[in-house]
């Protein structure tokens, strides 16, 4: 690109010599380079074909037209178009490698879209050797490693080139960016979440983890656990906002009404929009609606737990202390709310130190440290019945 744009005609010769006979793909070619210089490369590409003796096939003008045309679609973010233009030429997402071209330049929402149509490879290689998730770790998108990760994509899994997908994110991670303190309540970096992602799924395959994200102790009452799981993510919310958003968007809760809970509360001076009363609402209906709001906030905590143990260990000291209890600082008698200020600074403190210990751990070389004993609740931990002030 340089060499092309600075007219260097010596060096942009050389480069052009160097694509011709690379292994790069068409599309990736057209997508990066100017008009100008693809075509003269898939030019020398066809010469390069004809000229040799090993009696290799020419590429298919049709086909090959007909794969930059589902490229194209996916460029404007029309998957109905794609599957218009996979069934008009029974070509299939793998023949057209799709899945790659998405995750590579793709807004992560078409991702989950071509992903949705469930018919897409995931061990497939690409011309490179690349599979789905070493290109996504390449774009270093938290929300797509982790979409590719639970629908079975293998983290452990090598390139041609002998590199896995963590390998690949931390080559292409400057050590300054991945080591630089996160204080508590700030945007997490997202190159550090790709690595910590992908480091903690190769660890839980291994280890073969199945972490439950309930005490067996927990009773069996709906809005006790609508209680815990509302307040869980709420405060998740507050002290580590990226990696609670990444939860919440996979598991597809921000159509929920998540602003419940006890912060809810304190806000709006009710018990949360989830459990208000609808006279017009059958008994079975509002069954229905908080069993689905129990399965988004539940997934939301799940992938919270599998992706970012530390964090959920804050928050299971955080909520095992009643701290919740202590937000509403200025209820209560004056003996009281200095109790309750006492308490609340002192497990700030805890969590605080708690949160650095954690970013310290993540920045230690070479880390081993199990997950199985940051990821599994604590024992004991109970669901406790929150006190109104």
């Amino acid at each position: 690109m340089a060499a092309f744009y600075y007219k260097l005609d010596q060096l942009l010769s050389h480069c052009i010599e160097k694509l011709v006979k690379s292994d790069l793909d068409s599309g990736c070619i057209d997508k990066e380079l100017p008009n100008e210089i693809s075509s003269k490369i898939k030019l020398l590409r066809r010469k390069s074909l004809q000229e040799a003796e090993s009696g290799a096939e020419e590429v298919d003008p049709i086909l090959e037209k007909r794969l930059g045309r589902i490229h194209k679609a996916l460029d404007s973010d029309d998957v109905k178009l794609v599957e218009l233009l996979l069934s008009e030429s029974n070509l299939t997402l793998d023949d057209a490698h799709a899945l790659h071209y998405a995750i590579a330049y793709c807004d992560p929402k078409i991702v989950m879209e071509v992903l949705s149509l469930g018919s897409a490879d995931l061990n497939l290689r690409n011309s490179r050797g690349y599979s789905v998730l070493h290109v996504a770790a390449r774009r270093k998108e938290p929300s797509i490693l982790m979409a590719l990760l639970t629908r079975g994509a293998n983290a452990s899994e090598t390139a041609s080139d002998g590199q896995n997908a963590v390998s690949i994110c931390r080559r292409l991670t400057r050590p300054k960016d991945y080591n630089e303190k996160t204080k508590q309540g700030e945007e997490s970096n997202k190159d550090r979440i790709c690595i910590d992602v992908l480091e903690r799924e190769m660890r839980r395959t291994s280890l073969s983890e199945n972490v439950s994200i309930l005490s067996p102790s927990v009773a069996d009452d709906l809005n006790m656990k609508l209680d815990y799981l509302e307040n869980r993510v709420a405060f998740a919310r507050l002290l580590f906002p990226a990696e609670a958003r990444l939860a919440m968007d996979f598991a597809n809760a921000n159509s929920t009404s998540m602003n419940t809970g006890l912060l809810a509360s304190k806000s709006k001076g009710s018990s949360g929009s989830l459990r208000e009363v609808d006279l017009n609402e059958s008994p079975a209906v509002q069954a229905v609606r908080l069993q689905s709001t129990l399965h988004a906030l539940r997934k939301t905590v799940e992938t919270g737990r599998r992706y970012f143990p530390h964090c959920s260990e804050v928050l299971d000291k955080f909520l095992d202390d009643d701290m919740p209890d202590a937000i509403f600082l200025d209820k209560g008698t004056p003996e009281e709310q200095k109790t309750k200020k006492r308490r609340f600074m002192e497990l700030k403190d805890d969590v605080q130190k708690a949160f650095y210990k954690d970013m310290e751990n993540n920045n230690r070389p070479g880390r081993t440290s199990s997950s199985s004993s940051s990821s599994s609740p604590k024992s004991g931990v109970t669901y406790k019945a929150r006190r109104k002030y």
